[in-house]
């Protein structure tokens, strides 16, 4: 009797890639090969040295195609769907990446940035960084949420609207207040400002507040009118600073140059938006 020669990894990895996938998990793949997960492991690890796997998290593949060898890694877009349901977690690209998605694109992303429910540690595959936001209440903005094709599927991705403000919540992703009055010059005339006004009540006033006056500064006072009835339906808010890291710095340590009585914002420097 003849006995059945077994699939290899490799095997499996070129099969998966002729149906058009590039993840799969480790139970799936000891499964299919009808081997052991010490031997699956082993047979992983080589081809992790040889550049056609990377492990974005534990027990999740991604496949490398040759066009992306130099690169160590197809870009994240192509994975992140299946590695946030890996995770169980309900997730969306938002902040710089997703303005680059909507066209808003003065200057390279270097990183994949996500808003996700779970506090995740920063991902390197290959020459990419993926870096997680955490919002605690993700259902709150799903209305703000939207399903962008890509090449091996879809993900989600954050309205205009909604990355206008999660650029203003989380500054620490979003290179600067220069940065952000560039980013929102180029995205200003995509957002609606009916969905903006209702998805502004799931931010903290002072969020809401710097977007306006950042948004007015730029003639997009049309779109931030239900915002600001918004605003004003929780209770005149206190007065906030533009930028606080400003704020903070005892160069501007300044009288404001312009107190914004709409949105009860100071400004100690106005920002710069680079043509």
């Amino acid at each position: 009797m003849i006995q059945e020669k077994r699939r290899t990894l490799a095997e499996f990895v070129v099969e998966l890639q002729s149906r058009g996938r590039v993840v799969f998990a480790a139970e799936e793949a000891v499964e299919a090969l009808g081997t052991n997960r010490g031997a699956f492991l082993d047979a992983a690890q080589r081809l992790r040295r040889r550049g056609l796997l990377i492990t974005p998290r534990k027990g999740f593949y991604v496949v490398v195609p040759p066009q992306f060898a130099a690169w160590g890694a197809p870009p994240p877009s192509w994975y992140v769907d299946a590695l946030m349901q890996r995770e169980q977690q309900p997730y969306y690209v938002g902040l710089l990446k997703a303005a680059e998605l909507h066209g808003a694109s003065h200057q390279a992303v270097m990183e994949f940035q996500i808003v996700t429910g779970k506090r995740m540690p920063k991902i390197s595959a290959g020459r990419n960084l993926i870096v997680s936001y955490y919002r605690k209440d993700m259902a709150s903005i799903t209305d703000g949420i939207e399903d962008a094709k890509t090449e091996t599927g879809q993900m989600k991705v954050s309205s205009p609207g909604l990355t206008a403000l999660d650029l203003m919540r989380y500054g620490q992703g979003a290179a600067g207040i220069d940065n952000v009055a560039t980013v929102l010059s180029d995205l200003g005339h995509r957002i609606d400002g009916d969905q903006l006004g209702y998805l502004s009540l799931s931010f903290e006033k002072p969020v809401v507040q710097r977007l306006g006056y950042m948004l007015d500064a730029l003639d997009r006072r049309s779109i931030t009118r239900k915002m600001h009835d918004m605003l004003m339906s929780r209770g005149r808010p206190p007065w906030t600073e533009l930028d606080r890291a400003e704020a903070r710095d005892s160069f501007f340590a300044i009288d404001p140059v312009e107190r914004d009585q709409r949105w009860r914002v100071a400004v100690r420097r106005r920002p710069e938006v680079e043509k």
